[in-house]
């Protein structure tokens, strides 16, 4: 159904099902492992909280709350979100000020498993 609709418009879609359209994931219960994986990791640490609402049709987002105070004031906070982009499926935001995009830096569950600790003292 989702291929149907999107051969006519722009489907809103959440991460994983654009990767099982790919062909990125075998499975839509591969993206849900990705999603309580990263979910087991931050919801046990301190200052990591869920943002359940993001664009139509996507999941939502981790964000580092210590980190949305910045050197020079109020900062948008260290992200993780999930992707379809690259088959690793994760996507870090670091806490960023001022004008320009942020870069979101590819990373996996392991990546971000390994450097959990560096990530939150930048912030």
């Amino acid at each position: 159904m989702y291929r149907a609709v999107r051969s006519v418009e722009d489907a809103p879609a959440p991460w994983w099902l654009r990767a099982l359209d790919r062909g990125r994931l075998r499975s839509r219960a591969e993206g849900h492992a990705v999603e309580d994986a990263v979910s087991e990791l931050l919801s046990s640490r301190p200052g990591w909280v869920f943002v359940p609402w993001v664009d139509l049709g996507e999941v939502g987002y981790w964000e580092y709350v210590p980190s949305e105070s910045g050197v020079y004031g109020p900062a948008t906070p260290t992200t993780v979100q999930f992707t379809d982009s690259h088959r690793g499926f994760v996507h870090l935001v670091p806490a960023h000020h001022g004008p320009g995009q942020p870069q979101p830096i590819d990373f996996t569950v392991a990546d971000l498993r390994a450097q959990i600790e560096d990530i939150e003292l930048i912030a």
